[in-house]
């Protein structure tokens, strides 16, 4: 199974809020970080903001952030947002009704079974655990630090 760019950059942009946590982010720090398009950028964002994990606030000093804690937002939940198929072959297809051995193929369950068992994976990791695994992230996301900008005054 191969994720979307559409995923990749979805989990990409809620690390950047995340590793921004307390401040908004805002769309053109986000997209130069990632070397993105504003307007792919929006095109992401859009499921994230439907399913609750991402707020926008509007306005010239507006921007987008986390919905809920890092913590609480799972790989997983962002994978079932973003992703439209998780068919790993033909017979997982719901008019796929040419194989004879449909109802009790070996090779249908042992993919079900290896599915869940990639989307209990993606369930136990959160934004908050990529954040955490990357001590430098803000910096190398070039997202200004409070305190060097603080104390350059």
């Amino acid at each position: 199974m191969r994720l979307t760019r559409q995923t990749n950059y979805a989990i990409r942009i809620l690390m950047y809020c995340g590793a921004n946590e307390g401040r908004l982010s805002r769309i053109p720090d986000i997209a130069q970080a990632y070397s993105l398009s504003d307007l792919f950028l929006f095109k992401i964002l859009q499921p994230l903001v439907e399913h609750g994990l991402v707020q926008t606030v509007r306005g010239r000093n507006g921007g987008v952030r986390l919905a809920k804690p890092a913590d609480e937002i799972t790989l997983f939940d962002v994978v079932r947002v973003t992703e439209e198929n998780f068919a790993m072959a033909e017979c997982f297809e719901n008019d796929s009704a040419e194989c004879p051995l449909i109802d009790g193929c070996g090779l249908n369950e042992a993919l079900r079974k290896a599915l869940n068992a990639f989307f209990e994976v993606l369930a136990s990791y959160t934004i908050q655990d990529l954040v955490d695994a990357r001590p430098n992230m803000r910096g190398l996301l070039g997202i200004d630090l409070p305190e060097a900008s603080a104390a350059a005054n």
